[in-house]
């Protein structure tokens, strides 16, 4: 007897594992470039203190050596999945019907292969809650995560066309409210992500502070989904201008339905930053310069524009 429970105790903590998640992979226009410029965190498991500094890219995450080049007004599509390497659609991307509210953040920042997150950070997409009118409870409501499970873990996010370029962290967040009835019971999934942003913009939005933008009594953080629902307001500030949202419950769009994952990223990360855009701009060496649905700069810094593929021109000697 004793044996039989201890099995269905490790089968039990094994599911609750395996519906853990990580945001892992990036994709630009379309481009995939897999996992070279985010900053993977130790495990899938949440994180579930909003004090701690782990709530800024996850715990155990450190910075990598590449940074991707994104110009402002790119469209980026952040992917998660429950293990590390899936990219399947087979499986759901965040399981064990681990609902809750989808965002992504901004922080500039002087280098993004070292910066610690401990700079002001602004939001710039948002996939919440809907109510279903069908349903009795949250659980039947429509929720950001429910809608990436929909697109194969991914969600478009667009960068602002008007903030200044330089180097930034890119914050995907995926925040779980099954157990969110009792404090310290909300699950936040994240990873950063390593940019260069390109462009002629000016703005420097206003900025919150992680840890500190989230209380563990915010109503959207303490929260009891398993009961019927007539508003929910997720945790942290609005939208900025020049960022977007989902309807939760809408369609797959864009990237979200039409990329597919190969063998490996078609797209490669740089490890040195872009230059200030003063004017006309240019990119570093071996960055994309070009191809189908490319709207950041087409000069190189050095070398030539070479085509590599209809949707991949990269700067190379």
């Amino acid at each position: 007897m004793r044996s039989t429970t201890f099995a269905l105790l490790g089968a039990l903590a094994t599911r609750k594992a395996a519906a853990h998640a990580t945001f892992q992979d990036l994709w630009i226009n379309g481009v995939d470039y897999g996992a070279q410029c985010v900053r993977l965190p130790a495990s899938n498991s949440p994180v579930t203190d909003v004090t701690s500094n782990d709530i800024r890219c996850n715990a155990g995450s450190s910075p990598v050596a590449a940074k991707c080049i994104v110009a402002a007004g790119d469209t980026v599509t952040i992917e998660i999945h429950q293990q590390p390497g899936d990219r399947s659609c087979d499986t759901e991307a965040i399981g064990g019907a681990h609902y809750g509210p989808v965002q992504a953040y901004l922080s500039a920042v002087d280098d993004s292969a070292a910066a610690d997150g401990s700079t002001g950070w602004f939001k710039i997409y948002a996939d919440t809650w809907a109510k279903n009118s069908a349903g009795a409870s949250g659980d039947d409501d429509f929720w950001g995560t429910k809608d990436i499970n929909t697109c194969c873990g991914r969600l478009d996010v667009k960068i602002p066309t008007d903030i200044a370029s330089g180097d930034y962290l890119l914050r995907a967040e995926a925040l779980a409210l099954h157990t969110a009835s009792s404090t310290a019971g909300a699950q936040f999934y994240m990873s950063c992500y390593q940019l260069t942003i390109s462009g002629t913009g000016t703005a420097t939005p206003a900025t919150v502070s992680l840890p500190g933008a989230y209380n563990a009594s915010d109503p959207g953080i303490l929260v009891d989904i398993h009961a019927p629902m007539s508003t929910y307001i997720a945790p942290g500030p609005t939208v900025y201008t020049g960022g977007s949202t989902k309807s939760a419950g809408a369609a797959c769009v864009g990237c979200e339905s039409t990329c597919t994952a190969g063998s490996g990223p078609t797209g490669t990360a740089s490890s040195a930053p872009l230059p200030t855009a003063t004017g006309a701009c240019s990119v570093a060496l071996y960055a994309q310069c070009g191809g189908i649905g490319y709207t950041g700069c087409t000069a190189c810094t050095s070398g030539k524009c070479s085509v590599l593929s209809d949707y991949y021109s990269q700067c190379t000697n």
